[in-house]
């Protein structure tokens, strides 16, 4: 690429940006690779790699080819413009696939001419020995080409034309009075160069077998026909190679162009600009789309529906309302809820990561998906794909709706792994609070016994008619008897009134585990779903900029 810039500053202006260009164009199709066709990609970068060329070889000299049908007087306006008999003419002309090359100013053509692939025997420097003597420094520096006929029924003749023709900085067709409406030349090589007009003029040769009086008239006929072709504003020149007619207006034509370095920059600007066009209409140019808030969210929903997270969260609050109350209950009653089993355990979320190294458990036994669940999972990830992709041409709603579903194969690891990693061993961890409550039931429940205890012996002595000790006394009612009835009444309202802390207890917890495991679940949905798309958006971007760019 450097290479290509530095050709690019040698072949144009300072400040041109054709180099950019080429490699905004460059830039584009690797990142279309693997959404748009590759053979429609194949042909840009024939392209990207002819005018990266031909930026790096010689800026002082431009190709000048000359083409046209049989019997249209090619090959003689090629010997007029070279004052030379270089190339036969007429029946004469020798049956070759290979294009003859004329040379003025053979420094630095030598590299140019082998990117053409015109073969030693078939150049000739203009300046050589060859040359009568007559010099022609308007053409300095130009290479001119005499193609074989467009029309040939040689196979070969047709492909080293149409190389050639997308090799040529500047483009001179050459059309016989009798045929200049062939169909041939205007739908294979007008038409599709109607973005070209600046490196072509057109020669209607022959000129002197037409009457005077029907001269003006045939020549704008040839100008509306490249009109209907979309070339309105190429030049026609009516000549006669035969006669030198308009010879000089055609070296004139070329002169300008040559001296102003204009041809090959015009011929490779338009090679860019057309393939970037090209690859514009089926890429599209609508403003890259951003994925839709509330999609995403509907899509985290359905993964943290087919993860398992409602379960999980109703665990949790099932488990801390189970711990805590255990913790404030009557501890008679408390003890027989340990027959109950923990949510949290059953489901093997309350381990901790210590815990879970030393048991070796990867997985979690929350329920796997269900089909319900995992349809819900797919209609999601497809309305997301839908609404990202709504206005993009089809390659890439294609691709973007390909991104969306290509990692969800890893959809059940990936989702029990992250609830695997989230730690819900405090989730459920009795609260400081709950600890003090503990305390105090168990003095009420100890006080109570002391109490029961206190009255038996009483009762015992008073059985056996044994002198009982003075029983103390508060407001008229025995200590025994407060301790007693006092621990179990105590324990069991303060055990009613906890069950209000514990369901706070419980409803906050389990709101801080729903949003530790969807922020988990976040994390899934954005490497499995949401990062291919904007993978896909991303080189959306970058083909749309490149060729933007490359269309400047």
């Amino acid at each position: 690429m450097t290479s290509m810039l530095e050709g690019a500053r040698r072949l144009v202006t300072r400040g041109s940006d054709l180099g950019d260009r080429v490699a905004g164009l460059q830039s584009a199709t690797e990142a279309a690779r693997g959404r748009i066709d590759d053979e429609i990609l194949d042909d840009v970068q024939v392209v990207v790699d002819r005018v990266g060329s031909r930026l790096k070889l010689s800026a002082d000299h431009t190709v000048v080819a000359i083409a046209g049908a049989t019997g249209s007087g090619k090959s003689s306006t090629f010997n007029a413009l070279t004052d030379l008999e270089l190339s036969a003419v007429g029946v004469r002309r020798p049956t070759t696939s290979w294009a003859t090359a004329c040379v003025w100013g053979r420094e630095g053509a030598d590299e140019l001419l082998e990117w053409l692939g015109i073969a030693p025997r078939h150049q000739v420097t203009r300046d050589s020995m060859l040359d009568t003597g007559r010099e022609d420094n308007a053409l300095q520096g130009v290479v001119l080409l005499d193609l074989p006929d467009h029309d040939s029924t040689e196979v070969s003749h047709h492909l080293e034309v149409d190389r050639l023709v997308t090799h040529a900085d500047l483009l001179v067709w050459v059309l016989d009075p009798q045929k200049y409406a062939d169909a041939a030349v205007h739908d294979r090589y007008f038409k599709p160069m109607a973005s070209h007009q600046e490196v072509m003029l057109v020669v209607l040769n022959h000129i002197d077998t037409v009457p005077q009086e029907r001269r003006e008239a045939m020549v704008a006929d040839v100008r509306r026909l490249l009109a209907d072709d979309g070339l309105p504003e190429v030049p026609v020149i009516a000549a006669s190679a035969r006669e030198g007619v308009g010879i000089d207006e055609i070296k004139r034509q070329i002169a300008q162009r040559v001296v102003a370095k204009r041809a090959t920059k015009a011929r490779l600007s338009a090679d860019v600009k057309k393939t970037a066009e090209a690859l514009e209409t089926v890429s599209g140019t609508t403003k890259p789309p951003s994925l839709p808030r509330e999609r995403v969210a509907e899509l985290e929903d359905s993964f943290a529906d087919a993860g398992g997270v409602p379960t999980v969260v109703a665990a949790v609050h099932k488990s801390a309302k189970m711990r805590a109350n255990r913790a404030t209950g009557w501890p008679v009653v408390a003890w027989f809820s340990r027959l109950k089993p923990d949510p949290l355990k059953r489901l093997h979320l309350d381990l901790g990561s210590s815990g879970r190294e030393l048991t070796g458990r990867s997985r979690t036994s929350v329920p796997q998906q269900t089909l319900v669940q995992r349809a819900r999972v797919d209609t999601a990830v497809r309305g997301l794909a839908d609404d990202v992709s709504r206005d993009l041409r089809t390659p890439w709603a294609t691709a973007i709706r390909n991104a969306s579903t290509s990692r969800l194969d890893d959809l059940g690891d990936r989702l029990d792994a992250s609830l695997g990693a989230i730690d819900l061993a405090d989730a459920a961890r009795v609260p400081v609070w709950a600890k003090l409550v503990r305390v105090l039931q168990w003095l009420l429940i100890l006080s109570a016994l002391a109490g029961g205890i206190w009255l038996g012996v009483l009762a015992v002595m008073s059985y056996l008619r044994v002198p009982e000790p003075p029983t103390p006394e508060l407001e008229g009612f025995a200590v025994p008897t407060i301790m007693l009835v006092g621990g179990v009444v105590l324990g069991l309202v303060l055990a009613f009134l906890c069950r209000f802390l514990v369901a706070a207890t419980a409803r906050r917890r389990a709101r801080v585990a729903d949003r530790q495991l969807r922020e988990g679940i976040s994390e899934v949905v954005a490497d499995l779903v949401v990062a291919p798309i904007e993978a896909e958006l991303a080189a959306y971007t970058q083909v749309r900029e490149g060729l933007a760019r490359a269309r400047r």
